[in-house]
């Protein structure tokens, strides 16, 4: 059997497995204490990547429903007043990030600066500031940032498995000045960067990434990583293991490893890591503060499922601790009951959560 058709059979059978949405109280969520977490906003579709407009309101991608919507929450109760589409007719939107109060939205081919105003809630005289991005594939999702310099960065996936790429921005981050000119690609060989962020502190870029498929439940390794400008990190000839290259037989011409940037946090086999975001707040202990969370969606063809969880990774003076769960309980007396995508820190200090199959945002906040 084709890997396409059982990777869609998996796929299929484990949208027949989960559970159905249940209500936050009703689900069995762990977190440290003096954490909560409550709906924040649902009905959303498949909601995936986040970014906070300049007033502090939550903008929502729904690639599926072409549109961008905001969620003000204007009585501060904690829960969205409404569902407000901000800018609709677009082609699989995803990436959201904000530069000189203007919204940048990524689709899967190019991505778009809109005039956008935070009272109204609406984005409007869209300009191409990127024209030409490999577009759909395999990985079609388009994620931005506008880093320290200014410039913008975008995270292309591959548009297969393993497979040799025709266009050298596949599976890779490229960088482009503010107006979309100068394009450089900053770091290759890396298979689907799902989410990328800037550390507040040493400017530098970290990124999720989703490897192979089709090697086994534990190998090989996802991988949360700094990213290191003209890194080459692998794919498709190699990935890493253990902290060591190790060549694929599927990539054609694969006789050994060439020289590589190795990842800086090896985690499970298909836990699938998405959106990440550095704590900036204040809500949170002291503690939490400059820590990343991660959410991993979970894995969809592991005989065993894993992921399907936030996991923190505290940093002291720039550098990485080990990775510690923050917020599990998606995945509960062996049923699925979302799907963790995206995290945000909002303008209250508050910590916002994606889940993609259940239709919902949710809010974690702390109160001792």
């Amino acid at each position: 059997m084709q890997p396409v058709l059982l990777a869609l059979i998996a796929f299929l059978a484990g949208l027949c497995l989960s559970a159905p949405p249940a209500r936050a109280q009703d689900l069995p969520f762990r977190l440290p204490p003096g954490f909560r977490i409550e709906v924040f906003a649902g009905g959303l579709g498949s909601p995936r990547f986040m970014a906070v407009d300049p007033a502090g309101t939550l903008l929502v991608s729904i690639p599926g429903q072409g549109r961008v919507v905001a969620l003000p929450d204007r009585d501060g109760d904690g829960r969205a007043d409404a569902v407000v589409t901000v800018v609709d007719g677009l082609d699989r939107p995803h990436g959201l990030a904000f530069r000189d109060g203007a919204l940048h939205v990524a689709e899967t081919g190019r991505v778009l600066r809109f005039r956008y105003d935070p009272a109204a809630l609406k984005a409007a005289e869209p300009v191409v500031v990127v024209a030409n991005l490999p577009p759909g594939g395999g990985h079609w999702t388009r994620t931005i940032a506008f880093g320290p310099d200014g410039r913008l960065y975008v995270s292309v996936g591959s548009s297969c498995n393993v497979c040799r790429e025709q266009d050298p921005r596949r599976a890779a981050i490229i960088r482009y000045e503010t107006d979309g000119s100068g394009e450089t690609v900053f770091a290759s060989g890396i298979r689907n960067a799902v989410g990328i962020a800037f550390h507040p502190g040493t400017g530098r870029l970290w990124a999720t990434v989703n490897e192979r498929d089709w090697r086994g439940d534990d190998l090989p390794p996802d991988y949360i990583t700094e990213v290191k400008e003209g890194g080459f990190y692998g794919w498709p000839d190699c990935f890493v293991a253990g902290g060591r290259p190790v060549p694929d037989d599927r990539s054609a011409g694969s006789g050994g490893c060439p020289p590589m940037a190795m990842p800086t946090i090896e985690i499970q086999a298909h836990s699938a890591p998405l959106g990440l975001a550095f704590y900036t707040g204040r809500l949170f202990p002291p503690e939490y503060r400059g820590s990343l969370f991660v959410a991993y969606q979970g894995s969809w063809n592991r005989s065993v499922p894993t992921g399907y969880k936030v996991v923190r990774v505290p940093f002291q003076n720039g550098n990485p601790g080990a990775v510690e769960d923050f917020a599990t309980g998606w995945l509960a007396d062996g049923r699925v009951h979302g799907r963790p995508i995206d995290l945000a820190v909002g303008a209250d200090g508050a910590l916002y959560l994606t889940d993609q199959s259940a239709a919902r945002v949710y809010r974690i906040s702390y109160r001792p």
